[in-house]
């Protein structure tokens, strides 16, 4: 149980009021009532609960283009095809078909290349067909089925599409084989198969493994059974319920509040297909610049100057690589977003310059409450420029958060995403890196978590919505005006927005952190299945509060949690207002050192991790990976939830228990080998084996290799010079992605990619290095560190004899370029 968890509720009353100040804990307190208040006059009649209806039969059908609208007893129904793997499937009651629109949307419709589609008649079902899927509506009822072209079923209806009143609902068959992913960030194991989810982005302040639901819900799901994957996203925003076999075992059903009935469907028919199809849908993550996937440290909050003065001191003579220091909310005056304390930070420009002297980004938290205060000139700005919340009839609607009642911006309105990118340019111009957006699910204090009102209104692109529609789209509009105007201001940076909402297409954005965590071996233990599913929601680069954020790690725990994270895509330690220091040095020796070593390796494998970002940007697999993503045939990994892929090489199998030396570990079809000792096994297999508190079992593919730089205490420091090519024996093929780390060079061609070849040869293996790209790497040496060997070998390299050096088991060439290194063990 975490510490604010086992205060007593005047302990946690002192302890809001010391936060918070008593002004804003009285306001917090009448919020509910204020909120009931402010939209009762806006509220519908109470009428009776209507009754489920659905289309009925099917009476005709046409076909326009790619589109198959089916004519039904009570509705219409519309299936189109975007593409020969994808195809939208909407219900109208009133039979029109507007323009979809969507904000989890990379594209419209007429940006999809041509589709063709032929549709035929049997006498009990309409059927269209692509050359990757076979689609069926039933004529009696209008229920759908999905088939691969050879007549695999893939997903079908229980019943037919239904509405009641405003509500919408979807039913699909959950046969017994079949396993279920995904619905955004959960802290629910990686199968959710058996479980209620309720898709609503909540402020869960201290949350564990088993609460729902959390900061951001995203309604996709991938259904994978028997090797065969296929996936929906229901296309709703409204509050929805996911129940994926929770009430009916045979039954996965999505029922939404209100809106359009409007979802698509991906074909598969692997795992890593159907991420691509919805990743071609809601768009893929930019590359992030290479600093961000180094470590960064935070708490809430590092004041006064002096203070963070200090912990970039520490970092660097303590020699712990780091590459960013986070400035929570008391840098700001009064709790006002994009000002400064006069007092804490006199002096923000030289204490930014000081930090990058040292090599230090500097990352600022903004959130979307704007203190209600004419004399705030990013206040009055916004209400000259007319960007904030209001009530039906027109007043601004005003909740109470870090400053006090603050008025909230409609990101719907362009207008104001605009005017809310250009308030960056203060903290820009003082030097400010990267930032994170907090709070904006949105959150407002009560009694308990709260948000707005039902009834407040939001331009939507000039449609008109509610706030029953905007709530889960509320953060991912934030974090689109937080980028657009970063990009705007300073276009030749790439940009780091992190944000803790969000909702499908998040990624084409920002990044995410998985919020306000325990601190506690059961909340790491859940960070495993937590951030496997947002790369399965299409949100890849994500991680959690390394070490808790709601209470204080042991020395073992953070050790543990710090060799987790570093393969985890985000790497970030913080904690609370309340909590003890949580730095990687605060237990002192042997800690100290341990949590050193995990932050090096970091930054060893940081050209492997950059090329997994690289690979996540271009097809929409995450770094971060379940087994079942790269073995789909092998059922033992469906629910396996405690290890994890990293990038196409690495096994990581963390130690998540606590006081435990050993751990078993799974490994699937193929030979594996121990990173650490070279020592093979031949899947699939488990093994139990040695985790002392200074080891965290890692196992590289047969076939890889996996680079690495030396170590550096910031991204940058100096050439990464030599490059280490780790390879392994067997048959297989990896790449390495290089850039220049930041800028936007690398879509004109300045990039520098590499291929590598491992294959058998007559007398042992050989690896063959294909290059391409306008860039060139700033190191001058190569070196190739050959594991898995029972004897030194002999190495030739482009035909010469080269020297080898053995030591531990691993055989060391010192070399530069070259084109065919070979091999031979024995001879």
């Amino acid at each position: 149980m975490s510490e604010p968890q086992r205060e007593s509720s005047i302990a946690r009353l002192v302890r809001s009021i010391g936060t918070l100040g008593f002004g804003v804990v009285v306001q917090a307190a009448i919020y509910p009532l204020r909120k009931w208040w402010g939209c009762r006059r806006f509220a519908a009649k109470p009428t009776a609960v209507p009754a489920w209806t659905s289309p009925g039969a099917v009476r005709s059908w046409r076909v326009q283009g790619n589109a198959l609208t089916l004519v039904c007893e009570k509705a219409d129904v519309q299936l189109t095809a975007l593409s020969p793997d994808i195809v939208r499937v909407r219900l109208r009651p009133d039979r029109q078909f507007p323009p979809p629109f969507s904000y989890a949307l990379a594209r419209e419709d007429a940006d999809w290349p041509p589709c063709a589609v032929a549709v035929d008649e049997t006498p009990a079902a309409v059927v269209m067909r692509t050359p990757a899927l076979h689609v069926e509506v039933r004529k009696a009822d209008a229920s759908i089925r999905f088939l691969t072209p050879d007549g695999r079923a893939l997903d079908a209806d229980t019943a037919p599409m239904a509405w009641a009143g405003e509500r919408v609902a979807l039913a699909r068959a959950l046969p017994g084989d079949a396993h279920v992913y995904g619905f955004g960030e959960k802290a629910l194991p990686l199968d959710k198969r058996g479980h209620r989810m309720d898709l609503y982005n909540f402020d869960c302040n201290g949350y564990g493994p088993g609460d729902d639901p959390l900061y951001m819900s995203i309604p996709v799901y991938m259904l994978l059974r028997g090797g065969l994957a296929c996936g929906v996203f229901f296309d709703n925003s409204y509050r929805a319920v996911a129940d994926v076999g929770a009430s009916d075992p045979a039954t996965l059903r999505l029922e939404a509040d209100g809106g359009e009935l409007r979802y698509y469907f991906f074909a598969g028919p692997a795992p890593a297909d159907v991420l691509r199809q919805y990743t071609d849908l809601t768009g893929r993550m930019e590359l992030p610049p290479l600093w961000t996937l180094g470590y960064h440290q935070n708490r809430w909050s590092y004041y006064p100057d002096a203070r963070v003065r200090e912990i970039a001191r520490e970092f660097r003579q303590r020699r712990i690589p780091c590459d960013a220091i986070h400035l929570d909310i008391h840098y700001m005056d009064g709790y006002r977003c994009f000002t400064w304390h006069p007092e804490r930070f006199p002096d923000p420009p030289g204490l930014v310059h000081h930090l990058h002297e040292r090599g230090f980004k500097v990352v600022g938290m903004v959130d979307p409450g704007i203190k209600a205060d004419r004399k705030y000139a990013v206040c009055r700005s916004g209400l000259e420029r007319d960007v904030f919340c209001k009530y039906p009839d027109g007043r601004l609607f005003k909740g109470p958060v870090w400053p006090g009642l603050c008025y909230f911006p409609d990101f719907s309105n362009p207008n104001a995403r605009a005017w809310w990118g250009d308030q960056y340019k203060a903290l820009l111009d003082v030097g400010l890196d990267g930032f994170w957006n907090d709070m904006n699910e949105p959150a407002i204090f009560g009694a308990g978590p709260e948000t707005m009102p039902d009834c407040v209104r939001f331009a939507w692109e000039g449609q008109g919505a509610d706030f029953r529609q905007a709530h889960n789209v509320y953060g991912l509009l934030m974090v689109r005006g937080s980028c657009e105007g970063l990009r705007r201001l300073r276009p030749d940076r790439r940009t780091l927005v992190i944000s803790r909402s969000g909702w499908a297409g998040l990624q084409r954005y920002g990044s995410h952190w998985t919020g306000d965590n325990r601190s506690d071996w059961p909340s790491m233990a859940n960070v495993i299945p937590m951030v496997l599913t947002l790369g399965l929601s299409g949100v890849a680069f994500t991680g959690p509060d390394t070490g808790g954020f709601s209470g204080s790690p042991s020395p073992e725990l953070l050790v543990r949690w710090n060799q987790l994270s570093v393969f985890t895509p985000f790497f970030r330690n913080h904690t609370a207002v309340w909590t003890k220091d949580q730095e990687p040095w605060v237990h002192g020796e042997p800690y100290e050192s341990l949590n050193r070593a995990a932050i090096e390796l970091r930054y060893r494998m940081l050209p492997y991790i950059y090329t997994a970002f690289w690979q996540c940007s271009r097809t929409g697999l995450p770094m971060m990976r379940p087994l079942f993503l790269g073995f789909p045939q092998d059922a033992a990994t469906y629910a396996l939830d405690d290890e994890f892929l990293f990038g196409d090489a690495l096994l990581v199998a963390p130690v998540l228990e606590e006081g435990a030396t050993r751990r078993s570990v799974y490994l699937p079809a193929g030979r594996w080998y121990d990173f650490w000792s070279g020592q093979a096994h031949d899947g699939p297999v488990t093994i139990t084996v040695d985790a002392p508190l200074d080891r965290l079992p890692l196992f590289a593919r047969a076939g890889s290799v996996i680079p690495n730089w030396p170590v550096m205490q910031y991204v940058g420091e100096r050439p990464p010079d030599p490059l280490t090519l780790h390879a392994f024996p067997g048959r297989g093929e990896s790449w390495l992605y290089e850039d220049e780390g930041d800028g936007w060079a690398h879509k004109e061609g300045v990039f520098w990619l590499s291929r590598f070849a491992v294959e058998p040869t007559a007398e042992g293996w050989a690896i063959r290095w294909h290059r391409e790209g306008a860039y060139r790497p700033p190191y001058s040496g190569v070196e190739v560190a050959i594991h898995g060997l029972g004897e030194r070998p002999e190495v030739r390299v482009d035909g010469q004899a080269a020297e080898c050096v053995w030591e531990g088991g691993v055989a060391r060439v010192a070399v530069g370029e070259f084109a065919v290194c070979e091999v031979r063990v024995g001879h």
